[in-house]
């Protein structure tokens, strides 16, 4: 008898994991992190008010990107992908500009950027080479 092993599919797994941070992970962290940047607004005016929007913004995008993966809607892997580029892209810029309020120690920017970096591509390089990912929306 020859046994068949079934390539997994569906949404589970890691890529369940995704949408899940997608969907809850970054908005909860913009709302952990909100009412600190927040109370800098009266000094650090207008250039943290336009960060504070794009945050939420790109939260509001991985909100929808998360939810498209988990009802495997097509187009969802592109999206998520987007939305991965857009959040390091806003990460590498809150770490690497003084708009935005920070308790890092000096010289410890670039590892932050770094673990954003790392963080951000592993999940694009999940959803790229992923068998799963393929089987499921492709």
């Amino acid at each position: 008898m020859i046994h068949v092993i079934d390539r997994p599919r569906g949404v589970g797994g890691w890529l369940l994991l995704l949408s899940g941070l997608m969907r809850f992970g970054e908005p909860i962290h913009v709302a952990v992190i909100l009412p600190a940047a927040l109370t800098a607004l009266p000094i650090r005016g207008t250039p943290l008010a336009l960060v504070l929007l794009l945050r939420l913004a790109v939260a509001a995008l991985g909100i929808a990107a998360g939810r498209a993966l988990a009802g495997r809607h097509h187009g969802a892997v592109t999206m998520a992908k987007t939305t991965l580029g857009l959040s390091a892209a806003v990460a590498v810029f809150v770490y690497a500009t003084p708009y935005f309020p920070n308790n890092r120690m000096p010289g410890d920017t670039p590892l932050y950027v770094a673990a954003a970096l790392a963080y951000y591509g592993g999940w694009f390089a999940y959803l790229t080479l992923s068998r799963r990912v393929r089987d499921t929306y492709l």
